[in-house]
C-alpha cells in the first residue's frame, strides 16, 4: 500500500514532503516486486476540492488558496512517475465517489477523505476479500497519513510491515513508536526479495 505518493508531494512541488523524491526508487521497486509476486497493490491518494470542503478543517484554508494542492484535474494530484507503469491518469469523479480505479491487474487507486486510509473507505473489505493478513506500507510523510493508516491497520489486527527506506518523514521516534505496536520495519529490498522468492507472510 502506497500512501499519498503524488506529484505535489515531491521535491520542489507545492506540498513538498522532504524525502519523498528520494524514496521513489524504493517505492517503485517494491511495487514491481508485488506485481511480479502477483500480490494486490493499493495506491491511496488525496484529492482536495477547490473550496477545501472535503479536507480536514485544519487544512481547508491551505488547500482552498491560490495554489492548487492535489486538486482534481491538475497534474500535481497524479501518482509520482515510476510508481505505476504508464503513469495513468486519475479518474477524479470515480475516486471522489468512493469507488476504486483499476490501474493494472490486482492494482487499484483509492481516495481517502481524511488522514487514515481506512476512514470512510472500503479498504478493509477489499483486504479481507483478498485474504490479506499482512499490509506493507510505503509512502509520503510518516507523521501524518502513513502513521494514521498504520495504526488503523493494527487496530484491525492486520500484521503490519513498513518499508523503512520507502517512506518519507520516518525518524527514530517514529521507528520506536512502530516497534512499540509490533510493526516490523524492513528495507524495501528485503521485502521485495521475500516476494520474488515466493515466501509467505507478505501480502496486500
Amino acid at each position: 500500500m502506497t500512501i499519498d505518493v503524488q506529484r505535489d508531494t515531491l521535491d520542489g512541488a507545492p506540498l513538498e514532503i522532504p524525502g519523498t523524491s528520494a524514496a521513489i526508487p524504493a517505492i517503485g521497486a517494491l511495487a514491481e516486486a508485488f506485481r511480479t509476486g502477483r500480490r494486490p497493490i493499493v495506491h491511496i491518494v488525496r484529492l482536495y476540492l477547490p473550496d477545501g470542503s472535503n479536507a480536514e478543517p485544519v487544512r481547508r484554508d491551505l488547500v482552498s488558496g491560490p495554489i492548487p494542492l492535489l486538486r482534481p484535474g491538475t497534474p500535481g494530484r497524479l501518482l509520482a512517475p515510476g510508481i505505476v507503469p504508464g503513469d495513468p491518469d486519475l479518474d477524479d469523479d470515480l475516486l471522489l465517489a468512493g469507488r476504486a480505479q483499476q490501474v493494472a491487474s490486482d492494482e487499484i487507486v483509492l481516495y481517502k477523505p481524511r488522514w487514515g486510509a481506512f476512514f470512510a473507505t472500503d479498504l478493509e473489505q477489499r483486504l479481507r476479500a483478498w485474504g490479506a493478513d499482512t499490509v506493507v506500507f510505503a509512502g509520503a510523510n510518516y507523521p501524518n497519513c502513513p502513521r494514521t493508516s498504520i495504526y488503523q491497520a493494527s487496530e484491525r489486527d492486520f500484521n503490519v510491515v513498513v518499508a523503512q527506506d520507502a517512506i518519507s518523514g520516518l525518524d527514530q521516534q517514529g521507528r520506536d513508536q512502530l516497534a512499540n505496536i509490533g510493526v516490523r520495519l524492513q528495507p524495501a529490498a528485503t521485502i521485495a526479495a521475500a516476494l520474488t522468492a515466493g515466501k509467505e507472510g507478505v501480502s496486500a
